[in-house]
């Protein structure tokens, strides 16, 4: 058997312990002090060695000598069978006449020693619009501008704490992205922040999108940001015809599309090479914006490019926009 790595002795440095207590009638916390172990550790070996000679001082298995008795399969089941009922462990303990040790040992096994285990799981809800233009999701990202590759790629962020402690940080630019339920297509812009000025020239800049495509749009949904829930919002969707459906508040994943494409949106463009600037990561959107519709295959519709939901394909596109 080998040595733990960790083991200040071995058998043979054992063997010269015993030597120095019984031989040599060194002090037993001396011989300690010496070989760096505790007292009883030269105790044990020494009364091994007097007990069993040599072979006391080879390695032993670290299993017990005794093995605790596993908990009856009835008394188990009768276990579950009243978890299932929603007793408490203690409860259950009294009604079996067992430890509540063993009570949690079982439960933890079984997988329900927490009663929300106990709930059915809630099935997943997807759903998707028939149309194209039923509905569109949207929301914003805020992403920090730089003037040099960031510490994303780098690994140092002691230049970029430097300029915000000396109030030179680069600022921040705002990311609105909308997203078609039905077919997936996808629209974004940066602009300068999240007002309700910037958010209502998106929409219409959105909306004018969709209609080069030949959707016509009925309905949007956002989150509750306050750009959304401003006055001139809701006028502007008025104005263009639009339905305005807002998520349930700290429930995003009602708006689950456009989180989803925000997600893709920064592991394949914005994080997805060292950009020098902030700007040249910008002039990268519409290219990236274009491949994500026109060629990039999505899960979310059989891997086919969303485009294709509209009847379109990348042959289509000279004939588009002719």
């Amino acid at each position: 058997m080998n040595v733990h790595k960790n083991a200040r002795l071995t058998p043979h440095s054992r063997a010269e312990l015993v030597r120095r207590v019984l031989v040599e009638r060194q002090p037993p916390m001396s011989v300690a002090t010496d070989m760096g172990v505790s007292g009883h550790t030269v105790r044990k070996w020494v009364a091994r060695y007097q007990a069993e000679g040599e072979a006391g001082l080879r390695d032993r298995s670290s299993r017990p000598h005794r093995l605790r008795c596993p908990t009856p399969e009835p008394l188990v089941k009768q276990i579950e069978t009243l978890r299932r009922q929603r007793l408490p462990g203690k409860q259950i303990a009294n009604i079996v006449r067992v430890s509540t040790t063993t009570i949690s040992r079982v439960l933890q096994r079984l997988g329900i020693s927490k009663m929300k285990a106990l709930e059915p799981a809630e099935p997943v809800r997807r759903y998707e619009r028939e149309h194209p233009g039923e509905l569109l999701h949207i929301d914003i990202k805020k992403l920090g501008r730089f003037h040099r590759v960031g510490h994303r790629i780098t690994g140092d962020r002691t230049a970029q704490s430097t300029e915000r402690s000396c109030g030179r940080g680069a600022g921040w630019e705002y990311v609105h992205v909308c997203i078609d339920d039905a077919s997936r297509v996808a629209f974004s812009q940066i602009l300068p922040d999240e007002t309700k000025e910037s958010a209502i020239a998106f929409l219409k800049a959105a909306v004018a999108y969709y209609a080069s495509l030949g959707i016509t749009v009925d309905r949007i949904m956002t989150d509750n940001g306050g750009c959304y829930r401003s006055h001139a919002f809701r006028a502007a969707c008025k104005d263009l015809g639009l339905k305005h459906i807002r998520t349930r508040p700290y429930t995003p994943k009602t708006n689950g599309k456009a989180e989803r494409f925000i997600q893709t949106s920064l592991r394949e463009w914005a994080y997805a090479r060292a950009y020098p600037t902030s700007e040249h990561r910008a002039a990268e959107l519409p290219r990236w914006l274009h491949n994500y519709n026109w060629h990039r295959p999505h899960g979310g519709i059989k891997y086919q490019a969303p485009i294709s939901r509209l009847g379109l394909s990348e042959n289509n596109l000279l004939k588009l926009h002719i």
